[in-house]
């Protein structure tokens, strides 16, 4: 449906304007003084699942969108004169420092994520408790999305309320030909308010639901959902340690990065001077060695 919509705009835009030429490439939705969009670029900007009247919608006010940027670029490329130089300048200093920090952030990461030792974490996350208080509930249990029309319905809906292997695997055979989503974290805490989002309702007040509810069944036009809630905790408790562990890892880097850099830097700087990699001029020179 996509490579139609994007098409119906092709011959809607050469439509519009007899002056407008064509070029060869399939793939080319249109060219403008050298710049070229390509069909892909309009395709992933169309979500899945939008109807043909909004995707058509979407690409003729990006296409045309896309084609009044370039023509304004060209203007301006032939009229700023020594302004020219100096964007360049800052776009090239914008890359170098983006190739850097996304370099730095990923050398961090590797190595010092690496360094951090399980004793490390503990440590972290026993003497900083008041860091890890919650302000979202978090759950374990199991989530179904099933469409109202499905076959077998009324049995899925005693299952889920079960968190026995037999109920589990009868849920597992099931979702596979008939559920638009099954989410198993009987084995890991997720945000409550996260699971919330999939379905249709509203929950005022969190702490409450939780203490009163391990289930929740909800339908509309469409879908059955359905939440079996194993074990919660509450708004204002402290997060578990496996789940607070990727966020104490983060905050240990953090701690730690300044320094990294500051070594790693040096590192490169002697290096580079002993090897003969960075060559002074006479003057630098001279204040280098002062």
């Amino acid at each position: 449906m996509r490579n139609s919509v994007i098409f119906f705009i092709f011959v809607f835009l050469y439509c519009s304007c007899r002056k407008t030429q064509t070029i060869d490439d399939v793939d080319v939705v249109v060219a403008v003084k050298g710049r070229v969009l390509y069909r892909t670029e309009i395709s992933s900007l169309i979500p899945r699942g939008t109807s043909s009247a909004d995707s058509l919608l979407i690409a003729e006010n990006y296409v045309k969108k896309w084609i009044k940027d370039a023509l304004v670029y060209d203007v301006a490329l032939r009229n700023l004169g020594n302004e020219k130089e100096e964007i360049e300048r800052l776009v090239d200093d914008y890359r170098y420092s983006l190739y850097r920090y996304r370099y730095q952030e990923q050398l961090i990461w590797e190595r010092l994520s690496a360094n951090i030792r399980e004793s490390d974490k503990l440590n972290y996350y026993d003497e900083n408790q008041n860091k890890f208080v919650l302000d979202k509930g978090l759950i374990k249990g199991l989530f179904l999305k099933i469409p109202v029309d499905a076959p077998g319905l009324s049995d899925v809906k005693n299952w889920y309320k079960s968190s026995s292997e037999e109920s589990l695997e009868k849920i597992e055979k099931y979702s596979v030909q008939n559920a638009n989503n099954y989410d198993y974290f009987y084995d890991r805490w997720i945000d409550f308010d996260e699971v919330m989002s999939n379905i249709p309702a509203h929950i005022s007040d969190a702490n409450q639901f939780l203490r009163n509810n391990k289930t929740l069944e909800v339908t509309d036009s469409n879908f059955c959902y359905l939440l079996n809630i194993k074990e919660y905790i509450p708004v204002g408790h402290v997060a578990p340690y496996d789940y607070a562990e990727t966020r104490i890892v983060e905050m240990l880097i953090n701690q730690r990065k300044m320094d990294f850099l500051r070594n790693f830097e040096n590192e490169l700087y002697n290096d580079a001077i002993k090897s003969g990699e960075v060559v002074f001029g006479k003057e630098s020179q001279e204040i280098t060695n002062e």
